[in-house]
């Protein structure tokens, strides 16, 4: 029996997704008309072919010239030989254009998810994201070579049509009899596909997030020696993916069935239709023999429009999940005066209360102020609140009760993008991104040049041993890449800092991953980091926090003692206990 399904982002509308992706394409107009103007003309072209073969068979049975046989067939190859080169251009032109469309797609969809709320990220969990934008950005991309021919056979289908009212119409109407199949059919396979389909991309997420908390927390899994219960939960979140997906192809099965049914329906229909008008000498035998070819070259287009409901059913699934990350509401990118003010802000906290989702209350009535160049350290216990209040002071995420200032500005009120120009944050949990060392530390500062970069890891101590690396700035360094010690990897992320340079940084145990080798280099580093600035430093260790202007010390969610090193100590509380055992 499957557990409880997590909680997943939203997923748009068939009606949202369509508009969305229609606005996709409209964004390239030449590509779009350019595509319709070159698949009506292969389409006509292709239409030709089968009427002049009539033509031929009318020719033929009169006892027609051979001149004239011989000039209808000329007009026949050179039909199919236009509709063959225009046929390959419009494949490729439809392609083109939809390829274009899903990549402006891709990129609206990674900037939301990049500037998705952290609290919602966190209480959706990385799987459900990392589908959607690895899986079914996949799919959907994989489906434009399908868009590009039912784009074409469905024009392929109008054209045809026009073809036969050129014929006789009671031949044409013969062909209406596939409509009742085809109609039933899709009626009963369209609503269930939809649902076969999402419930197969939402197996999918689970299954991506059971195999992702498994990589990441191998050590633990090995530590307790949980790999088989482990693996019996990722097992069963397959079997669930695959059951979903066996649940949609018996669907498809069951419609791909119904329409050979419907051409052979429609074919006997045609055929003896006729043959009738034939005997009665109302029609003629080229005109019936158009019509048949008509009718047998519509198999593959209509073929390919009613048995792709299938796969896009499916991408419409990936797509739908794909458009309900672009359609949250996230703050659009603003452009931030790189040469804005960096003299150093205050930061006030005015009964800061915060409670997680579904968890208890983990910070009560929290009010503090941090004069402008002043450093903070905070202590305590684990789970004091220390790292909560942190993140709510550096605005990772918003606190559930009361306010926060930086500066004269409500933290509420700011943009993300002034916001993180304001305030940098430095974990202890950083990532060293694939690519050159140069190109990681520019994320913080895009246009920095060498001199700079050198400058930022000068400041954080980097510069002696990012000389020794086999090229520099610029040796590639991520997974796979050079391997950066986690003493290193916290350099990288403090000189990224340095180079945004913010007027406050939040460090929160910024040294504990470096262990005792690296945590006196990784303090002067802090150190060297937040002179100048208003600082807030979780303190991994003490002696971090000695070299802070000021100490607040948590315990359950409340700041019990606030002061200054020495005033603490000589106080003989909290703190003075902890930094007599830390000393001893």
């Amino acid at each position: 029996m499957t557990g409880p399904v997590p909680t997943i982002l939203p997923v748009a509308t068939g009606r949202v997704t369509a508009a969305v992706f229609w606005r996709a394409l409209r964004r390239h107009p030449v590509l779009a008309w350019t595509s319709v103007a070159t698949a009506t003309a292969a389409s006509g072209a292709a239409v030709v072919v089968p009427i002049l073969l009539g033509r031929l068979v009318d020719l033929v049975v009169a006892g027609g010239t051979v001149r004239s046989l011989l000039l209808i067939s000329a007009w026949i190859l050179a039909a199919g030989l236009v509709a063959a080169v225009l046929t390959g251009v419009s494949r490729w032109l439809v392609t083109e254009w939809g390829t274009r469309a899903c990549a402006d797609l891709r990129e609206q969809v990674l900037d939301h998810a990049l500037r998705m709320d952290p609290a919602r990220l966190e209480a959706v969990g990385s799987g459900d994201v990392a589908s959607r934008v690895t899986e079914d950005v996949e799919q959907v991309t994989d489906s434009v070579q399908l868009a590009a021919g039912v784009f074409t056979s469905l024009v392929t289908v109008v054209i045809t049509f026009a073809g036969f009212a050129t014929l006789d119409w009671r031949i044409a109407a013969a062909f209406l009899v596939v409509f009742p199949v085809y109609v039933l059919s899709l009626r009963r396979f369209v609503p269930r596909a939809a649902r076969l389909y999402a419930a197969e991309r939402q197996a999918a997420a689970v299954r991506t997030q059971s195999l992702l908390t498994t990589f990441t927390g191998a050590r633990t899994v090995h530590a307790y020696g949980m790999q088989e219960p482990q693996g019996r939960r990722v097992e069963e979140a397959s079997r669930g993916a695959v059951v979903a997906r066996l649940r949609a192809v018996r669907g498809f099965l069951w419609f791909a069935n119904m329409m050979n049914y419907a051409e052979a329906i429609g074919l006997t229909a045609v055929l003896l239709t006729g043959f009738l008008l034939v005997r009665g000498e109302v029609s003629t035998v080229g005109d019936v023999t158009a019509a048949a070819l008509l009718f047998h070259r519509l198999f593959g287009p209509l073929g390919m429009l009613l048995i792709s409901f299938n796969d896009v059913q499916s991408a419409g699934a990936a797509l739908a999940r794909l458009v309900g990350i672009a359609g949250l509401d996230v703050p659009a990118a603003r452009v931030v005066d790189p040469a804005g003010s960096r003299a150093p802000a205050g930061v006030v906290a005015s009964s800061v209360s915060h409670r997680y989702p579904d968890g208890p209350t983990v910070l009560h009535d929290v009010s503090i102020e941090i004069a402008p160049g002043e450093s903070l350290a905070i202590v305590g216990e684990s789970g004091a609140g220390k790292t909560t209040l942190a993140a709510i002071l550096g605005g990772v995420f918003p606190a559930t009760g009361g306010k926060v200032w930086l500066g004269d500005l409500p933290i509420d009120d700011l943009h993300p993008d002034e916001l993180r120009r304001l305030v940098g944050v430095v974990t202890q949990e950083v990532h060293v991104f694939a690519g050159t060392l140069a190109d990681d530390l520019r994320l913080a500062a895009p246009h920095a040049d060498d001199a700079q970069l050198h400058a930022a890891l000068a400041l954080v101590g980097a510069d002696t041993w990012v000389a020794a690396l086999p090229d520099g700035l610029q040796t590639v360094v991520g997974d796979g890449e050079h391997h950066l010690t986690p003493s290193q990897a916290q350099q990288v992320a403090l000189a990224r800092i340095a180079l945004l340079d913010p007027p406050i940084v939040v460090l929160d145990e910024a040294t504990a991953e470096a262990g005792s080798a690296g945590a006196r280099q990784l303090e002067l580093a802090s150190a060297a980091l937040v002179r100048g600035r208003t600082a807030i430093v979780v303190a991994h260790r003490l002696t971090q926090a000695q070299a802070c202007d000021r100490i607040a010390v948590m315990a359950h969610g409340r700041i019990v003692e606030l002061g200054s090193p020495e005033e603490l100590v000589a106080a003989g509380g909290t703190y003075a206990t902890l930094w007599s055992a830390w000393h001893r």
